[in-house]
């Protein structure tokens, strides 16, 4: 099933005005962006190793929305049936403390073998001193783009955002 977005009116009105200091990159993404094509089709034009955070950048800022997806039929799905592409998980209320060990090992872990400790100290220590969820997903951007600052974090960055969003 191919996810399939289009643009939101504050969307159209960042095309129109560029009134939200976005990146070239990302803006090039959002141009792209037009309802009809899916996901997929976006990453054979565009080429990103990041796209799919950029689009969940994207989506979260709520510049694009998901429409509906296609699949090998041209069958359709509704948009309420599918995932947000950036959400994170809900999770049980209160802080559950394995899972934010896990989360906060999983990230040091990943910068320290694909980035290193050199220029990512601050991040590093950042994440260490996390004592909830949600100052972790605060450093999700940053560790993100910590990890594709590199040759081998960018080839692996998708699996490593999917395994980090199911922990976060």
């Amino acid at each position: 099933m191919a996810v399939i977005f289009a643009k939101t009116g504050k969307g159209q009105a960042e095309i129109a005005n560029r009134s939200a200091a976005l990146g070239p990159r990302v803006r090039r993404v959002l141009i792209f962006v037009d309802g009809r094509r899916a996901v997929e089709d976006l990453r054979e034009m565009l080429q990103y190793d990041d796209l799919q955070h950029t689009l969940g950048v994207l989506e979260e800022e709520g510049f694009i929305e998901i429409v509906g997806s296609s699949g090998p039929q041209g069958t359709a799905a509704p948009p309420d049936a599918l995932p947000s592409i950036s959400a994170f998980r809900q999770h049980p209320p209160g802080d559950d403390s394995l899972r934010l060990q896990q989360a906060r090992n999983f990230m040091l872990n990943t910068i320290n073998t694909f980035v290193g400790a050199l220029g990512t100290s601050s991040l590093q220590d950042r994440i260490a001193a996390a004592r909830h969820q949600e100052a972790l997903r605060q450093l999700f951007d940053e560790w993100y783009r910590a990890i594709v600052s590199s040759r081998d974090g960018r080839r692996q960055a998708e699996h490593l955002r999917g395994k980090l969003l199911e922990l976060i």
